[in-house]
């Protein structure tokens, strides 16, 4: 269960186009004395759902005000040039949802950029077999390679592109003409995507990349537990290239073996890897699917996902490695940025880094934890990793390191997830996409959304 190792792996191998240019040159790290947190805060205290509001306000401007200007994709980071990310800006479509919703941008402004984005990625952008690559250059929308081999479709990316703009399909519902064209050329984008072609030949797993000059060479199969559910929920729901159950029963859950069942400080861990691996495994599919009340032969989605975010925040808190900060309110392991580099950090993987969208993006599994990690970052250490675009990506209190870096992948599921807690929105529309409750009862699952 290592898939996803690829979500970081050569990330910084080609970073250099992006960070070992300038990843911490924009602003210099600021000294602090190792084991010594300033307990003053540096904000005006306000109230825990006004600090909800300003979270998710001034994390949406890394995709509103940052967007690319030609594409209006996320940048994958904000370093990145003309490099967009496809996974990342399906988080950023669902970000601009909260931001209309919430009236930080208009519905007129939202629409706006969502005909961009949908024209861009419709008529500009290279596809294969209707899917997206990792990167685009948001100009051109000509591939970036992510590395070497993988310079074609990537499948997860554009399943977290596609559960953003189902969600988008959703909510732009007007008779008008603008929404009604905007929501046609969703579903054109959606239905050319030839998800039973990434069968390789019609085996009964999902492949993750296809390269134009390379074939299936990487040879990764999609297999749980990990990030990867929704591309087999959308697989499986799709109206033009859809899976049969034995596709996820065999390929997804390996016939049970992405079962776990082990107790990890007193809390019983349904799947996956020992000690739950990074944080976002509990987010990336679930801020459209909505785990509350979710369950099928495998496991119950909702006691999966708090169980992930409890054994996460308890292992933090007992802090086996002895790192200086670690505490009830400073805690989230999940992918980010790290000193020089990235990695998927985990109870098994554990560097010293806490990375705000973990605890933050947990807000609907343990709401009494993930806002406590909140008001730490904003009041304690605001003056430290709270910028233009929210929380920067990442903190080392033992070396008194503070990212300056934003990663699209990690600011989306902070307005996404706070939003899901507040009042469900994001879960409430890409559920009621009728093809997503056709696809997910195929597949076996029972919840009281379907």
């Amino acid at each position: 269960m290592i898939n996803f190792l690829k979500l970081f792996t050569g990330l910084f191998l080609i970073g250099s186009l992006f960070t070992c240019k300038g990843g911490n040159e924009a602003r210099p790290t600021q000294p602090v004395k190792p084991n010594r947190i300033d307990s003053a805060d540096k904000f005006p205290r306000i109230s825990d759902d006004q600090l909800l509001t300003l979270v998710q306000r001034q994390t949406l401007k890394y995709f509103y005000d940052f967007g690319h200007p030609t594409s209006g994709l996320a940048r994958e980071r904000n370093t990145s040039g003309d490099v967009v990310t496809t996974g990342g800006s399906g988080f950023g479509i669902m970000a601009m949802i909260v931001g209309v919703n919430r009236g930080f941008i208009t519905r007129a402004e939202g629409l706006a950029r969502m005909q961009k984005i949908v024209g861009f990625l419709k008529n500009t952008a290279q596809t294969f077999h209707g899917a997206f690559p990792h990167w685009l250059n948001g100009a051109t929308g000509a591939v970036q390679p992510f590395s070497a081999q993988d310079n074609g479709a990537d499948l997860i990316e554009t399943s977290f592109l596609m559960e953003g703009l189902l969600t988008a399909r959703q909510f732009y519902n007007g008779a008008g003409a603008d929404e009604t064209a905007l929501r046609a050329d969703i579903n054109t984008l959606w239905q050319n995507v030839e998800w039973d072609w990434f069968r390789q030949g019609g085996q009964n797993v999902l492949y993750w990349h296809w390269s134009p000059t390379n074939g299936w060479a990487i040879n990764m199969k999609i297999t749980g537990w990990n990030e990867g559910l929704i591309a087999y929920v959308l697989a499986a729901a799709s109206p033009t290239h859809n899976i049969p159950k034995i596709v996820y029963d065999n390929g997804w859950a390996g016939n049970g073996g992405m079962k776990n069942g082990a107790a990890y400080y007193g809390v019983k861990l349904p799947l996956g890897p020992s000690l739950g691996g990074p944080l976002f495994f509990a987010h990336y599919s679930f801020l459209g699917i909505n785990p509350n009340g979710l369950a099928d032969a495998y496991a119950n989605y909702q006691q999966q996902n708090i169980a992930h975010s409890q054994i996460n925040y308890k292992y933090t808190v007992t802090n086996p490695k002895g790192y200086y900060g670690y505490s009830a309110d400073s805690w989230g392991l999940t992918a980010s940025d790290i000193q020089n580099g990235y990695t998927a950090s985990s109870p098994t993987n554990d560097v010293g880094v806490i990375a705000p969208t973990a605890a933050i993006s947990s807000l609907p599994y343990t709401p009494t934890e993930s806002m406590a990690a909140l008001r730490f970052m904003y009041y304690k250490l605001g003056d430290k990793i709270w910028g233009n675009y929210g929380f920067y990506d990442a903190y080392n209190l033992t070396n008194a390191w503070f990212a300056n870096s934003y990663l699209a992948i990690d600011q989306g599921p902070i307005v996404v997830m706070i939003e899901n807690y507040r009042t469900g929105l994001l879960w409430n529309l890409f559920m009621s996409c009728t093809e997503i409750k056709t696809g997910m009862k195929g597949l076996g699952f029972t919840s009281p959304n379907l």
